[in-house]
C-alpha cells in the first residue's frame, strides 16, 4: 500500500467516524430524552418526525439560532475557547478505538480504527487528562462566582478519579502485556474477559468514568440547587451546545472503553469455532461490540435517572477512601494471578 493510498484510506476513516460520532451523539440525545421519559412515565419527544426522529435536529437549529451572550467581565478568548477544547478532546478520543476486527475491502486490508497506535490506551489517558483544561477554563474565564465554583470541583473530581481509572487500567494492561487497544481485545478471547478476572478493576473503572463524564449521581461540577448551571452557567448558544455535546461524546467513548477493557471488545466467546463465512463474522462482531457499547449507553442513562447526587464531600471520600484502595487491590489481584496461574 503506498503512503498516498494509506492517506486516503485514513482521511476516509477520519469522515465516517465523525458523521456517525455526530449522528450518535445527537441521537443520544434523543434517547436520554425518550428513556427519562420512560422512567417518570412520560411520552418524551414525539412531535418532530415520526416518533420525534427529527427532534434533535431541531434541537440543533434552534441553538445556532440562539443569540450568544458574553459576559462583559468575560475573558473573551478563554470564555470562546473552552468548548472547542472539550469538543476536540471528545472527539479525537474515538481515533483509537477499534470497533470490528480487520476486513478487506477492494483488495485492501484495513482495520477497523483511525489509528492502530500500540500506545492507544496511554493517547486515551492523556486526551481524557487535558479536558478538565476545558471545563476549569469555562468556570474560570466566565467572571461568575457559580461557574468558578463549578470548574475547581470539576477540576478536583477528575484528578481524583483519574487516579483510579488508572490504576483499574493498570490491571488491564499487566494481562494483556500491551498499550494496544487492539491486542488488549484479542488478549480477551473466549471467557478470559477482565471483567470476569479482575471484577474490582472493572467495578472501579465503571464508576471512574461516571465521574470522569461528569454524570449523575457525579455531576457536582454544574449542580442546579447549588451552582445554577455551574462551570456552563454563562454559556448560551452554540457554546452551550458544545459542552453539551461533549458531555454526550464522552459518555459514548466510556462506553465504548469500558466494552474494549473488560467485555472483549468485538469479541464472540468462540464464534470462529461456527465455521461462519467471514464477511458474516465481521458483521456479527460489529453488531456485538455496538450491542455492548448501546447496553453501558442505557446503563449510564438508567442510572442519571435512578439515583440522587452525592454531596461534595461524599464524592471526595468515596474517590480517596474506597476507590483507591480498591483499584490498589485489584493490582494485587492480577499480580497473584500472573504469578499462580500464569496468565
Amino acid at each position: 500500500m503506498t503512503i498516498l493510498e494509506t492517506i486516503i484510506i485514513a482521511l476516509i476513516k477520519i469522515v465516517l467516524i465523525i458523521v456517525l460520532m455526530l449522528l450518535s451523539v445527537a441521537y443520544t440525545v434523543y434517547f436520554e430524552r425518550k428513556i427519562a421519559a420512560w422512567v417518570q412515565n412520560r411520552k418524551g419527544p414525539n412531535r418532530v418526525g415520526w416518533l420525534g426522529l427529527l427532534q434533535p435536529f431541531a434541537d440543533v437549529f434552534k441553538l445556532l439560532l440562539k443569540e450568544d451572550i458574553v459576559p462583559e467581565k468575560a475573558n473573551k478568548i478563554l470564555h470562546t475557547l473552552a468548548p472547542f477544547i472539550a469538543l476536540f478532546v471528545s472527539f479525537a478520543t474515538y481515533a483509537v478505538i477499534t470497533i470490528g476486527p480487520a476486513v478487506e475491502i477492494f483488495g485492501y486490508k484495513i482495520n477497523l480504527v483511525v489509528a492502530d497506535v500500540n500506545i492507544g490506551i496511554l493517547y486515551v489517558l492523556a486526551l481524557t487528562s487535558l479536558g478538565v483544561y476545558g471545563i476549569t477554563f469555562a468556570g474560570w474565564s466566565s467572571g461568575s462566582k457559580y461557574s468558578l465554583l463549578g470548574g475547581i470541583r470539576s477540576s478536583a473530581q477528575m484528578i481524583s478519579y483519574e487516579v483510579s481509572m488508572g490504576f483499574s487500567i493498570a490491571g488491564v494492561i499487566m494481562l494483556s502485556q500491551s498499550l494496544s487497544p487492539m491486542k488488549i481485545v484479542d488478549s480477551q478471547y473466549g471467557w478470559m474477559w477482565n471483567a470476569v478476572v479482575q471484577p474490582i478493576g472493572f467495578i472501579t473503572f465503571l464508576v471512574s468514568a461516571f465521574a470522569e463524564t461528569n454524570r449523575l449521581p457525579f455531576d457536582l461540577p454544574e449542580a442546579e440547587p447549588e451552582l445554577v448551571g455551574g462551570y456552563h452557567t454563562e454559556y448560551s448558544s452554540f457554546k452551550f451546545a458544545g459542552f453539551f455535546l461533549a458531555e454526550y461524546a464522552n459518555m459514548i467513548v466510556a462506553s465504548m472503553m469500558i466494552v474494549t477493557l473488560y467485555l472483549g471488545g468485538y469479541q464472540i466467546p468462540y464464534i470462529d469455532k461456527l465455521g461462519l463465512n467471514s464477511t458474516l463474522l465481521v458483521f456479527l462482531q460489529i453488531g456485538a461490540f455496538l450491542l455492548k457499547v448501546a447496553f453501558f449507553m442505557f446503563f449510564f442513562i438508567w442510572v442519571r435517572w435512578s439515583l440522587p447526587r452525592f454531596r461534595y464531600d461524599q464524592l471526595m471520600d468515596l474517590g480517596w477512601k474506597v476507590m483507591f484502595p480498591l483499584s490498589l487491590l485489584n493490582l494485587v489481584w492480577v499480580a497473584l494471578l500472573i504469578m499462580i496461574f500464569g496468565f
